[in-house]
């Protein structure tokens, strides 16, 4: 445990991702309420939405599925109700030199409501093997490094007090990825898994190696996961996507970072007022434009 006093560094980082996350919703509101002025009172979806500030969850399919019943993101979604719109942008099967290509269509330079926070999770597509199935897929683990950079770098262009998280991949049951491959092909599977975990910890470390490198904040669900007996059936449905239990791991960590980072849920502003703040006798008091 590190006291804030010991570490005065620390605080002020802290200190400044709250500052940053209060202008970001200060500045959305505001925003909000000038389009109101402009329309008349009519405002469109898009403007209501940024009354809230936006988590954007970007990464692959373990990403794309963490809607799913049990999913880690609709986990933080209930635990950040009425306080962020958690987004997903996940895509399955892609690795980080295709998510490149997607930067400024997710997250386009110069717009007003760029997220408050962004979870960055690739890495399992990256580390398929050359040679063996999908390894259209493969980065070299520099070059997959230097993406993570690149990613990040943009992400702070968009917005420099955006909280970016990294997350590596997580473990590889080799025998579970063997034995749903035996389940889709049966005797025409292949024989040898295109993942490995050995390798896929090294492209882990390199995830770890640049969030140390930028100091921004990461999980390391490659090693964390392992820390659990049995943790290749508690924690992967097919040897590398996860289960109800590991989506609770992703979560957990998720939040585990965001109240690290002065994110609390309960530390952050309704949207719109809790029903047990409005007047029952003079309740559109509450609904009326700032001024």
């Amino acid at each position: 445990m590190i006291a804030l006093g010991a570490n005065p560094s620390l605080y002020h980082q802290i200190q400044i991702k709250k500052l940053g996350f209060f202008f970001a919703v200060i500045f959305s509101y505001k925003y909000f309420r000038l389009a109101e002025r402009e329309t008349g009172g009519r405002t469109s979806k898009l403007k209501m939405d940024l009354i809230r500030s936006r988590f954007v969850l970007f990464g692959d399919s373990i990403t794309e599925q963490s809607f799913r019943s049990g999913g880690w993101g609709a986990a933080l979604a209930n635990t950040y109700a009425r306080k962020a719109d958690i987004i997903v942008r996940g895509y399955g099967g892609y690795n980080t030199k295709w998510a490149l290509f997607l930067l400024n269509r997710i997250f386009p330079l110069n717009f007003p409501g760029a997220p408050a926070v962004t979870t960055v999770f690739f890495g399992a597509n990256d580390a398929v093997i050359l040679g063996r199935t999908s390894e259209k897929q493969h980065v070299p683990t520099e070059e997959y490094k230097q993406n993570l950079r690149k990613i990040v770098h943009h992400l702070k262009d968009c917005s420099p007090t955006m909280l970016v998280i990294l997350i590596t991949p997580p473990p590889v049951d080799e025998n579970g990825r063997n034995e749903y491959a035996r389940l889709l092909y049966g005797d025409k599977a292949r024989k040898l898994p295109e993942r490995t975990n050995e390798m896929t910890g090294v492209y882990a470390n390199k995830c770890i190696e640049l969030a140390q490198e930028l100091n921004l904040p990461y999980i390391d669900l490659w090693s964390h996961m392992q820390e659990t007996v049995d943790w290749q059936k508690k924690f992967l449905s097919d040897g590398l996507h996860l289960t109800p239990e590991g989506n609770a791991v992703v979560h957990k960590e998720v939040v585990r970072v965001l109240y690290n980072a002065g994110l609390r849920p309960e530390d952050l502003p309704y949207d719109f007022p809790h029903h047990s703040q409005i007047d029952g006798q003079d309740f559109a008091k509450e609904f009326k434009p700032m001024n």
